[in-house]
């Protein structure tokens, strides 16, 4: 669950920082005290695009920060995917927001806005009055239904999409094959000539990096040929003072006084062996001066134009070659390729066919269930004369989804016919439909915090206090955060907080804190009453509380 919101310098929040319990949290306050920045700092926080203009005037960036604990399994392995770890079920999302960029974190680490967004969904749903509406779409529809299906929709749907992916796979593969027999000779006679190009060419492995090396060195030739020059002239023979001649007159004169003195033989083979090495080394430096030229230019030319055309590295241009020979022998193989690929084809149609069907039956089986659970729910909710239907078409072809178009008809008075919701229902009674819906799914829903924004648009009196029941029901399934405007739900809450807004030093500022149980009947009071409480107005918000304690107890155990 939701556990702490931290909030700095967004719009009209300074810094505030509320700590949520488990249950109903209801957040309430007067008209523009700034309710809508709880959720658009949340949703902020969440990697919802957020502008600069949200930055409080005077600052230089914002702060949105969120403390979950949880326990779901799947929030700890989507975690061990991104290598983050959630110590003793600790999850905390924050979000940096300057004016030219912002800085998300998951456990103090930086993430991107895809891998916050695909934890959010995990962690917590908000549902707003853009979520009402998403249940005018025939996607959200399905999408409800099997959810409600649970475990046994979700197994079937894995196969009907796993099947329709390699359906599609199948006749992409087998588009490749409405050629006619001209364009067949075609790309027939082109893939052997690219073939043939990089056969003639008898690459070798490293062949081209031994030429590279090779043309490197020689764009230094002319300042290496000048060096070795002066090397030689220095330590070859043919100068008058070259190192060479000058040990050879060292070895005629110790020659001659080796004559006179036996000791003298030893120095005299030394200098001799010296002059041996000189004569080796004079030798190499010649032979690699006579061979500082580069024949190869015109075979690095042509490696380098294959490369060009097939790729950047020889292994490039080898697989590149294989996958050209594999077209190459598809077509030469035309027909029987082609009728491999349509007899796989139709079993794999037949087999999706099949899962389709499967999944199709699933769905009317849970239909019939939800339809009734629905209308139980509506019913619950003040709607008297309610009819609900969710009804079934095939579609034109086969989808991820299978074959099913859902969609969901309703009737809310006596003698109307049965229509598409978004032909019948009005703002307040999709927000009440949705609750239903909620309410149903809550046993399924594995999602642990639900925040409902405007949950109570275009209602009053007797339906008021029916959806504080159902908000009261969810609460003991899930964390719920409510934000509302009206007493039967704000009197519901296991934990209440204000939102105020006050002006400090010419500034405003909106802060949100926790009420007491003394305060949370004045604020019922003030809900109830308006500007003016009486004590006949504290005295029925304090009857209001202890009824809708009373309710929780009795109805909801």
């Amino acid at each position: 669950m939701l556990t702490n919101l931290h909030v700095k310098n967004l719009v009209l929040i300074d810094e505030a920082e509320v700590e949520f319990g488990p249950g109903l949290n209801i957040l309430t306050g007067e008209t523009g005290a700034g309710k809508s920045i709880l959720i658009g700092s949340i949703n902020a926080a969440l990697g919802k695009k957020i502008s600069r203009e949200m930055i409080r005037t005077g600052e230089t960036s914002a702060l949105v920060e969120l403390v979950f604990e949880t326990e779901n399994p799947h929030v700890l392995e989507l975690l061990k995917e991104m290598d983050l770890e959630a110590e003793e079920g600790q999850v905390i999302i924050s979000r940096k927001i300057t004016g030219s960029r912002s800085v998300c974190r998951i456990n103090g680490e930086a993430c991107n806005i895809s891998q916050v967004k695909a934890l959010a969904s995990l962690l917590l749903d908000i549902h707003g009055q853009h979520e009402h509406q998403s249940l005018l779409y025939p996607d959200r529809q399905i999408a409800i239904l099997d959810a409600f299906a649970g475990t046994e929709a979700a197994t079937a749907k894995g196969e009907v999409r796993a099947l329709y992916q390699e359906w599609k796979n199948v006749r992409k593969e087998l588009s490749a094959y409405e050629l006619d027999e001209e364009a067949r000779k075609r790309e027939a006679a082109f893939l052997t000539f690219e073939i043939n190009e990089i056969d003639q060419a008898e690459l070798k492995e490293g062949e081209d990096e031994a030429l590279e090396t090779a043309y490197r060195k020689m764009g230094h030739a002319k300042k290496i040929a000048e060096s070795l020059q002066t090397v030689y002239a220095i330590t070859g023979y043919g100068a008058e003072n070259s190192a060479g001649e000058q040990v050879g007159r060292a070895i005629r004169e110790l020659q001659q006084a080796a004559v006179y003195d036996d000791a003298l033989s030893g120095p005299s083979q030394t200098l001799s062996d010296i002059d041996g090495l000189l004569n080796d080394f004079n030798r190499e430096i010649s032979a690699y001066l006579s061979e500082l030229t580069f024949s190869e230019e015109k075979r690095l030319d042509e490696i380098n134009r294959l490369k060009a055309k097939y790729g950047k590295t020889m292994e490039e241009i080898a697989a590149y070659r294989e996958e050209q020979q594999k077209k190459l022998e598809k077509l030469e193989n035309f027909e029987s390729c082609r009728a491999a690929l349509q007899e796989q084809l139709q079993k794999t149609e037949q087999k999706l066919d099949a899962a389709a069907h499967n999944l199709s039956k699933i769905r009317r089986n849970y239909a019939k269930r939800l339809e009734t659970q629905i209308i139980e729910g509506l019913r619950d909710l003040n709607f008297l004369h309610v009819a609900f239907e969710i009804s079934f078409e095939k579609t034109k072809s086969y989808t991820e989804n299978g074959t099913d178009a859902v969609e969901f008809l309703i009737s809310t008075n006596p003698g109307e016919a049965i229509r598409p919701l978004a032909k019948v229902v009005s703002g307040g009674e999709l927000s009440r439909i949705m609750l239903a819906i909620k309410t149903i799914l809550a046993d399924r829903d594995e999602t642990e915090t639900l925040i409902f924004d405007e949950i109570d648009t275009g209602i009053s009196g007797r339906t008021a206090q029916k959806v504080s029941e159902k908000m009261a029901q969810i609460g003991q399934r899930h964390q719920v955060i409510c934000i509302t405007h009206l007493p039967q739900i704000a009197a519901m809450a296991d934990s209440h907080f204000e939102i105020e807004k006050n002006v400090e030093e010419n500034e405003t500022v909106t802060s949100i804190h926790p009420l007491s149980e003394e305060d949370s009947v004045r604020e019922l009071a003030r809900m109830l009453g308006g500007a003016k409480i009486t004590d006949s107005v504290l005295a029925n918000a304090s009857e209001m509380k202890e009824l809708a304690q009373v309710q929780k107890s009795a109805r909801l155990k």
